[in-house]
């Protein structure tokens, strides 16, 4: 709460449910075999985009020391490729995934059993019986103020899901984040301008990108951070393979969600690609743990 009013609880499951319930199959062309919806984490030896995208879920598992736990929860968890790679690589024994999406769900719940539990749940109203050993988020975050919420507002809505995130861990817990946030190079061209608000308007409404200085302030005194890396030139290359995956499958692509979807998608990632290539984004992960 800040001055009576209450922090904005993220985006509207109508505005998540809009973009990531396109079709399951649609994003299974251009995605990897994880169904990772999120940058990878490069280095020179990574062969493939699926390597990539394996190395980075085995990096934040590493970093939350959630390999071998009891419970982790995962909030929004996708189509579960984390949630999958935790229980069948790292040992965990019960992985908790909370989405907004009823085709992500549906996707899990596919091929999840008893050690799984994927709920269609706002992080706002998720409740749990015993703390979690530690907990993961990738890609959620963009979704937690909406777009020209001042920045007083956005600290507030980030500083309501660490403290949800501190109640749910023990002393000692970690929470290992992975989000975009905005660029420090703010001299954008004419396109530059028009392709983010594109991007904002189109394909992730409701939503907006905090910079990584919110992310400390909304944490302090809740979470010591750990650690941080920027890693914008592995989302431009993510981006740029997401790209070709989906141009080399455009005829089927075509044919599943119509010439509309097909075009915003190209000139999203065509965006993206720009955008973390000229630092006007960035991308964080960021390892904190609580006090």
């Amino acid at each position: 709460m800040t001055g009576g009013t209450p922090a904005y609880a993220g985006a509207s499951q109508d505005a998540i449910q809009g973009h990531y319930d396109i079709g399951n199959d649609f994003y299974g062309l251009w995605l990897d075999e994880t169904r990772s919806y999120s940058c990878a984490l490069w280095d020179r030896d990574t062969p493939t985009l699926r390597a990539a995208q394996e190395r980075k879920l085995d990096y934040l598992v590493e970093q939350a020391r959630a390999a071998g736990a009891r419970r982790v929860l995962d909030i929004g968890c996708g189509w579960g490729g984390l949630m999958r790679r935790m229980v069948e690589t790292h040992g965990v024994r019960h992985a908790t995934g909370l989405t907004l999406s009823d085709a992500q769900a549906e996707e899990v719940r596919r091929w999840a059993d008893a050690r799984y539990d994927v709920r269609v749940e706002n992080w706002t109203e998720h409740t749990c019986a015993e703390p979690y050993d530690a907990i993961i988020s990738i890609g959620a975050f963009e979704h937690f103020a909406d777009f020209g919420l001042g920045r007083a507002g956005r600290i507030a809505a980030y500083r309501a899901f660490f403290e949800r995130c501190r109640a749910w861990l023990p002393p000692g817990g970690r929470l290992a984040l992975q989000t975009n946030v905005k660029g420090n190079n703010v001299r954008l061209d004419r396109k530059a301008v028009r392709d983010l608000l594109f991007i904002v308007d189109r394909i992730f409404p409701e939503s907006e990108l905090p910079w990584t200085s919110e992310i400390i302030e909304s944490s302090e005194r809740l979470f010591d951070v750990l650690h941080l890396r920027n890693d914008p030139e592995h989302y431009a290359r993510t981006c740029g393979l997401w790209l070709q995956g989906l141009r080399a499958r455009r005829e089927e692509a075509l044919a599943l969600v119509g010439p509309q979807v097909v075009a915003d998608y190209e000139r999203y990632l065509e965006a993206a690609v720009a955008g973390f290539t000229q630092r006007h984004l960035g991308l964080v992960r960021i390892v904190l743990e609580r006090v």
